[in-house]
């Protein structure tokens, strides 16, 4: 019976009674009222006592079934029970305390343990770029292929042989990352220089001095100068003094502590290339000749590095082996060996002073004739020729005292070349004349200086 039921159902039978009797005095209505108030508490007492039954009634029932799920076995039977344990209900745990014993309200670990300290996720949704400090950027060359590394190489040492400056080459390796083909440089410059000038092959044998132990290392050099080697009988093809130039450079090269001294005796009985072993032989042959000194004159002094008596010295002896084989060609490859196109205007001179000093018209004519070819060939250039020509016209009034007939003699010669289309009309009107006073005077001299003996 609930709460406000009971207390209900009373008051409906007083009701009832109360229409058939008579009503009572006061004294009798008071106690009644109390009676009345008695039962309604007594009744609320009893309604509440049966709900905390109920309760605690339905509790005992859930907690009994969940006993017996927990402890039942696969048999049927009852095992002990574990209400309470901590330790793993499956039957299939370590037998181990749950963390460790490091677990619990509040615990982040075990006691006395030390956590290192953790470096940032960049994958933490809770990572910061500006919080993580400087941030350091490295630039990252990628390693040359085989045509990227010939096409910046090639360039490089195109430059060098123009500006000779073996810092610069070494600055423009360094930029580049060369990784397994360090040793290709020493194997592609020397190459490169086999097929050029011998000024070439000298700063060539510099740049390998001066990259060694910067760029470059012995076994580098070691290796470039083997594949040389063995390649050798297919550069004969383009450069039929390969075998005597790949000699040199060796000779150089360990002169110049490029390579060890050892590099010759590890060949020895081991070369099956005819063109290999003439190679060894030439380096063989010109350290021992040359023993304890540099070999700073294998490829000679080229260009604009010769001194300039010795320059002059070379081309009176190109014009005088010209006069006695009349070989124009050799005379040609004489002058381009020596490499100074800028220099050219001495040759025209000391070839117009030889025919000036000379007593036939034979020279006259293989002047003429080597002049007209280094004109037509472009060899001798315009400038280059009209400077040659006026030196000896500024030289004359000394030339005259050693040769009185000079001014005829050059007058003739100039007609010639210019009929010849080797000067201009221009410098031939230049071209000076014996002053008639002058001439005179100095007859007179002569014959006042006759009279007097």
């Amino acid at each position: 019976v609930g709460e406000d039921e009971g207390p209900s159902m009373r008051e409906v039978t007083d009701s009832r009674g109360a229409e058939d009797c008579p009503a009572p005095e006061p004294g009798a209505k008071a106690e009644s009222e109390a009676r009345r108030e008695r039962e309604l508490q007594e009744a609320r007492l009893a309604a509440k006592a049966k709900r905390k039954h109920r309760k605690s009634s339905s509790r005992d029932s859930d907690r009994e079934s969940g006993r017996e799920s927990l402890s039942e076995n696969t048999d049927g039977t009852v095992s002990k029970d574990k209400m309470g344990d901590k330790k793993s209900r499956s039957g299939k745990g370590r037998g181990l305390p749950k963390k460790g014993g490091a677990g619990g309200k509040g615990v982040w670990g075990a006691p006395v343990e030390v956590y290192d300290v953790e470096e940032p996720d960049i994958r933490d949704p809770n990572y910061d770029d500006d919080k993580q400090g400087e941030t350091v950027f490295e630039t990252v060359v990628p390693e040359l292929n085989k045509d990227e590394f010939d096409k910046a190489v090639t360039s490089i040492i195109q430059e060098y042989f123009e500006h000779g400056d073996t810092k610069e080459v070494a600055t423009l390796l360094g930029e580049l990352n060369l990784g397994s083909k360090t040793n290709e440089v020493p194997f592609l410059s020397v190459l490169m220089s086999l097929e050029g000038k011998a000024s070439h092959r000298e700063l060539m044998s510099q740049l390998l001095a001066d990259l060694t132990g910067r760029r470059l290392n012995a076994e580098h050099v070691a290796t470039a100068f083997d594949k040389l080697l063995r390649n050798l009988p297919d550069l004969i093809l383009d450069t039929p003094e390969a075998p005597q130039m790949l000699g040199q450079f060796v000779a150089r090269a360990v002169a110049d502590h490029v390579l060890t001294t050892d590099f010759l005796d590890s060949y020895k009985g081991m070369v099956d290339c005819e063109h290999a072993r003439a190679a060894l032989d030439r380096a063989a042959l010109l350290l021992s000749i040359n023993r304890g000194v540099r070999l700073d004159s294998v490829w000679g002094v080229g260009g604009g590095l010769r001194p300039v008596k010795q320059l002059v010295k070379e081309m009176n002896l190109l014009l005088k082996e010209y006069l006695l084989s009349t070989d124009t060609v050799e005379a040609e490859r004489c002058l381009q060996v020596l490499e100074v196109p800028h220099f050219h205007h001495e040759l025209v001179y000391e070839a117009v002073q030889m025919v000036l000093e000379s007593v036939n018209d034979d020279a006259s004519d293989l002047i003429a004739k080597l002049l007209k070819i280094f004109w037509e060939s472009g060899f001798v250039t315009l400038d280059q020729m009209n400077r040659g020509f006026t030196r000896v016209f500024e030289a004359m009034p000394d030339i005259s005292l050693d040769i009185p007939n000079s001014y005829s003699i050059l007058k003739t010669f100039v007609h010639r070349c210019y009929k010849d289309g080797v000067i201009t009309k221009a410098l031939q009107d230049q071209c000076p004349s014996r002053d008639v006073k002058s001439a005179l005077s100095g007859e007179e001299g002569g014959s006042v200086l006759l009279a007097a003996q």
